[in-house]
C-alpha cells in the first residue's frame, strides 16, 4: 500500500503466522488476550511472534485450515476487512 509503514510487512507476516498457529482470526484472539481473559499474555509466547492485532484470517479448504492471510498498513478495521476478503476469494478460487 502506498505510504504504508515498512514495519507493516513484518506485522502482516506475524499476523498470518499467528492466525495459522492458533487457527483463529487475530481479531478474535485479541479479545481473548485482554487482562483477565483466558489467553492474557499469549502475545509474549512463541518468542514474541504472536500478533494480537486485527487483520489476519485462517484460510480453509472446507473445514481444514490450510494457511492464513495477514494484512497490515491500515486501521485494524481496514486490515480485517482486506484479510477477510482475501480469505473468501481464496476459498472461492
Amino acid at each position: 500500500m502506498d505510504d504504508a509503514w515498512r514495519g507493516s510487512v513484518d506485522i502482516a507476516i506475524g499476523k498470518a503466522w499467528t492466525a495459522r498457529a492458533f487457527d483463529v482470526e487475530t481479531k478474535a484472539l485479541a479479545k481473548l488476550a485482554q487482562p483477565g481473559a483466558d489467553f492474557y499474555g499469549i502475545h509474549a509466547s512463541n518468542d514474541g511472534k504472536v500478533m494480537i492485532f486485527a487483520g489476519a484470517v485462517p484460510i480453509k479448504a472446507g473445514e481444514t485450515v490450510i494457511g492464513a492471510v495477514g494484512v497490515s498498513g491500515g486501521t485494524g478495521k481496514q486490515d480485517q476487512g482486506v484479510a477477510e476478503a482475501a480469505a473468501q476469494a481464496f476459498a472461492r478460487g
